[in-house]
């Protein structure tokens, strides 16, 4: 059931190929850390934008003093980005789905080159299942806020953590003080639309704009699901998780990512069919064309 309407969720769903197309090789060719320099250049970039990236940003009158803007972001605000497209070769976005503790994924997951997680999701006592790698956590509002028990989830303390919202005094302050001194930096992010929703989302975002190919693990959702599961925590209310399942199937079908998940009837199954990059670039120039018209 969608929580926002009460209604359930459909069995089939409509996506515009030529958007997704060519709105994820965009990403794949972009930064989706956000820079000083992307501010920068931006017309009117600190007035129309900035603001919007600092909690709270409205009480600053559009950054009409700069040097404030520029504090409150200055922790989390490189100048030049620190990543760049097919960085890395192989990576693994991990989700928090219950399915996880089915198969034991563990040793796969920590082969990748860069291993991605999500949130507050932990490791410690779930590594035969979710891996002890951590290169990178994507970070909603309420993790973010949780900075200081979230470099705690790896045990390294080298993850780097990026904030898909605002920048906070409250993150500031501990960034600072307690310190954490994991690399901190804000979502660049692209609008999706009627995309699936949630970090898991801004999670392959960030992977496919620095990797050259993603895998996914624990983002299965079983039909006729009631409830939201998480493999560490009690089941709860989640965002339209069919909907979301069905994007990520048409990804995997455009050659954009690869779906492991021991609720397929043969957990280890490619894709043989995806379209070579060359082809993908060429939709991209066609679908260009046509949103054009």
């Amino acid at each position: 059931m969608d929580p926002k309407t009460g209604q359930l969720e459909g069995l089939s769903f409509e996506f515009n190929l030529c958007e997704a197309v060519a709105t994820w090789e965009q990403v794949r060719n972009s930064t989706t850390i956000l820079t000083r320099e992307f501010i920068d250049a931006l017309p009117n970039g600190w007035e129309d934008y900035a603001w919007r990236r600092i909690n709270k940003g409205v009480l600053l009158n559009r950054c009409e003093n700069k040097t404030l803007c520029l504090e409150k972001l200055s922790l989390v605000l490189p100048k030049t980005p620190p990543y760049v497209p097919k960085q890395f070769d192989r990576c693994a976005v991990i989700g928090n789905s219950g399915d996880l503790i089915q198969t034991k994924f563990g040793k796969e997951i920590d082969d990748y080159d860069v291993v991605i997680r999500e949130n507050g999701a932990p490791i410690e006592n779930y590594t035969e299942f979710v891996g002890k790698k951590g290169s990178f956590r994507l970070l909603n509002r309420g993790s973010a806020k949780a900075l200081d028990k979230v470099i705690e989830l790896d045990e390294t303390r080298k993850e780097v953590l990026i904030i898909k919202t605002t920048i906070h005094d409250i993150m500031n302050k501990m960034i600072q003080e307690v310190p954490i001194n994991n690399p901190v930096y804000l979502m660049l992010g692209a609008s999706f639309g009627s995309a699936a929703k949630g970090t898991g989302l801004k999670a392959l975002e960030f992977a496919l704009s620095i990797c050259e190919s993603v895998d996914m693990y624990g983002f299965t959702v079983d039909p006729g699901y009631k409830e939201w599961t998480r493999y560490f925590s009690e089941s709860r209310q989640g965002h339209t998780p069919l909907h979301g399942r069905a994007y990520y199937q048409m990804m995997e079908c455009l050659g954009l990512v690869k779906i492991h998940s021991p609720m397929r009837a043969d957990p280890s199954r490619v894709v043989h069919s995806v379209p070579s990059h060359s082809t993908i670039t060429a939709a991209r120039i066609a679908s260009e064309k046509l949103l054009r018209i």
